[in-house]
């Protein structure tokens, strides 16, 4: 059974045929009739599971949004893209070639991961970092800011890469690591923060790398969410 229809609402973007669509049923926080945001044809939305898109979002090429996932807001997912599970792709984010997002990942602001990139997990990526090539950003790490991560790069555990910070080539970010600033960690590199040390709580940051270079500026993090977002602040999603 549908749970969705494309409706008469047709505008175009950049020559492509974009149709509204419209729930027929009521599922997951969806009510029957509710309007969605715009897809290009039937195939870039499941007909199964509590997958939506809403608000202005647009979803077309061979893109496909299926599971539970949520994209709104002005989002795009175009190409040959997928986001599924229960992640949520949402403000003016872009996700967009063989780009996947899934898990309980969050892609938001004006962030892109685009190529054959992956977020996955509980990693976040937001502001306007980029992930891109065939980078992996998954566990729970964040990627903000202008942060780039790209190459075969891996950020994952709980590390933090934002401010201008570039992770590329085969660099390993993980564990606790903050890496911030100017910094760039590339071809082979391994980063990782051990905190607290010594009675006053110091941060010890080693590489494997000599050309690796290191920011030593104090991080200060910021929480973007207080929760899994729906549309706005108000309305919160729960895993």
């Amino acid at each position: 059974m549908k749970k969705f229809e494309l409706t008469a609402e047709v505008k175009e973007f950049f020559g492509i045929k974009l149709f509204r669509i419209k729930a027929i049923v009521a599922f997951g926080d969806v009510r029957a009739g509710e309007l969605g945001g715009w897809v290009e044809k039937e195939s870039n939305l499941a007909q199964y599971g509590n997958a939506w898109v809403f608000d202005d979002a647009l979803v077309y090429d061979d893109a496909l949004v299926y599971g539970n996932a949520w994209v709104y807001g002005n989002a795009r997912v175009y190409g040959d893209a997928r986001v599924y599970g229960d992640a949520l792709v949402y403000g003016d984010a872009l996700v967009s070639g063989d780009a996947r997002v899934s898990g309980d990942a969050l892609v938001s602001g004006d962030a892109l991961v685009c190529d054959d990139a992956r977020v996955y997990g509980n990693a976040w990526v937001y502001g306007d970092a980029l992930v891109c090539d065939d980078a992996l950003v998954y566990g729970n790490a964040w990627v903000y800011g202008n942060a780039r991560v790209s190459g075969d790069a891996r950020v994952c555990d709980d590390a933090r890469v934002y401010g201008d910070a570039l992770v590329s080539g085969n660099a390993r970010v993980y564990d606790d690591a903050w890496v911030s600033g100017d910094a760039r960690v590339y071809g082979d590199a391994d980063w990782i923060t051990l905190s607290p040390i010594g009675s006053e709580n110091g941060v010890l940051t080693a590489f494997r790398k000599k050309e690796a270079l290191l920011n030593k500026s104090e991080p200060v993090m910021t929480a973007p969410h207080t929760g899994r977002l729906l549309r706005d602040a108000n309305t919160v999603r729960h895993s």
